[in-house]
């Protein structure tokens, strides 16, 4: 992971400082910020003064110029802080957020918001899931409807990271009348906005120190100059976005799955039953051999997807297989390293239990497995 063809040596500079910032300023708090179930917002405010929030976005607006391989190594490396939800926040500021206002955002929505959020002076939070409308987001049915130089929003979105502390939202509406794809666009509704409220705060199996909400959206009026994108393109907008999303869940599976493999590894060289170390039992030692392999498996399927993006394409083939392979490999290397650790492993003091919880969602969140291999087979012409 450290040391892969594709990594300059300026790559490596970058790996080493981010992770010496998440070892001396983040790993020291994980696990109060996993009881609380949130992490400060300062944490935003420091990523965006060390210029981490911006690695691979313009100097223009306040970014540090880098290429796209430079956010692939902030992704593996805040898995080190031990907390998915941490790692799942910050990502979907760098990720999702401000990879839709970088790529269609006007000049002025990005001296607005991208800048501010480069910064981690403003938290954005990008909602599409509604209560009836996940995976099937041409089903949405959150309304916009103009008037005179504004349109009246109604509808409700759910499952939106980030969307409890949010200074901004990028949500998907439809025109009245509009069906499926067409009629889709995008808005951005500020924090404070009349007819905006956050609804409810959801509670998680896993991803504890992510905030995630439901907002409503009640005759709420937006100026049409926060309409991000081209009006009516709003559904082929999203479908760009989730490429840099899923692909930075395929990275960051990885990334997890191999700080699951080192904590295992270190455990069966020390755990004796029946008078020597369990790793040596070869039950124990074949199947971390196979999961072993399909870590790099995943991480050289994940490399060349990125290795692609950096070239200037969008490989959604190959950045749909990323993601759903590494996501069930990272889920396999969890449930057996749990088993490995044995009743250990179920005991919340263990870090390994918060990977097993949290390592479930990536198989949902961005595209579910089965939506993944709607797309490749698509991809292959079926």
């Amino acid at each position: 992971m450290q040391d892969h063809p594709i990594f300059s040596d300026e790559h490596r500079a970058i790996r080493k400082t981010l992770r010496e910032f998440v070892t001396k300023e983040l790993v020291p708090y994980t696990d109060e910020w996993e009881e609380a179930k949130e992490f400060p917002d300062s944490v935003f405010r420091r990523m965006g003064e060390l210029g981490f929030l911006g690695l691979h976005y313009p100097e223009e607006y306040g970014g540090q110029g880098g290429d796209y391989l430079c956010g692939v190594i902030l992704a593996e490396e805040m898995m080190g802080c031990l907390s998915g939800g941490v790692a799942m926040g910050i990502g979907c500021q760098t990720d999702m957020v401000c990879a839709l206002l970088n790529k269609v955002g006007s000049a002025e929505i990005k001296e607005r918001f991208l800048r501010p959020a480069l910064a981690g002076e403003k938290i954005g939070c990008l909602c599409i899931t509604e209560p009836d409308a996940g995976s099937d987001v041409a089903s949405i049915r959150t309304t916009n409807q103009p008037d005179g130089e504004h349109y009246v929003i109604n509808g409700q979105k759910t499952f939106i990271t980030n969307g409890v502390r949010a200074d901004f939202a990028i949500i998907v509406t439809r025109a009245r009348g509009s069906e499926g794809a067409r009629g889709m666009t995008l808005f951005i509704v500020e924090k404070g906005t009349p007819g905006f409220s956050v609804s409810r705060k959801l509670e998680k199996v896993g991803m504890h120190a992510s905030d995630t909400a439901e907002h409503a959206y009640q005759d709420c009026r937006v100026p049409a100059e926060n309409i991000i994108g081209e009006e009516g393109q709003g559904f082929y907008h999203i479908m760009w976005e989730l490429q840099p999303e899923r692909l930075f869940g395929a990275v960051s599976s990885v990334a997890g799955a191999q700080i699951m493999m080192d904590m295992t590894l270190k455990y069966v060289r020390e755990r004796q039953q029946f008078g020597r170390p369990i790793g040596k039992f070869q039950a124990i030692r074949h199947r971390l051999g196979e999961l072993a392999t399909d870590i790099e498996a995943a991480r050289q399927l994940s490399y060349h997807a990125a290795g692609l993006i950096k070239e200037g394409e969008l490989p959604v083939k190959e950045i749909t297989m990323a993601k759903l392979f590494a996501s069930r490999m990272a889920n396999r290397m969890a449930d057996e390293a749990v088993q490995f650790h044995g009743g250990y492993g179920y005991m919340m003091e263990y870090t390994i239990q918060r990977f097993w919880r949290d390592s479930r969602l990536i198989r949902i969140g961005a595209g579910t497995d089965e939506i993944m291999l709607e797309v490749i087979s698509r991809q292959m012409g079926l």
